[in-house]
């Protein structure tokens, strides 16, 4: 998958947020990170909510703020999420 330049900017700005030490310190070593590890990106917050269900991830009974605010779910600055797995 090709990745836009603010999406990793803003990956490589917050990966503290799902990993505990940086996975990656330039553009190219994030693009390649999230190209590994099959990361994908959500038009909304609805993409959201049906990539976890068809992952198995138990999001029932929580609201939107909760899931979006999930590790792995990355805010992109158009609005869009860039999801992660850890």
């Amino acid at each position: 998958m090709i990745y836009k330049k603010e999406y990793l900017e803003t990956f490589l700005k917050n990966q503290e947020q799902l990993f505990d030490e940086p996975v990656a310190e330039t553009i190219e070593e994030a693009d390649e990170f999230l190209d590994e590890c099959m990361a994908i990106v959500a038009d909304s917050y609805k993409d959201v909510k049906m990539y976890f269900k068809e992952n198995g991830g138990d999001i029932s009974g929580m609201t939107k703020e909760e899931v979006l605010s999930q590790a792995e779910v990355f805010a992109m600055p158009d609005g869009k999420y860039l999801i992660v797995e850890g």
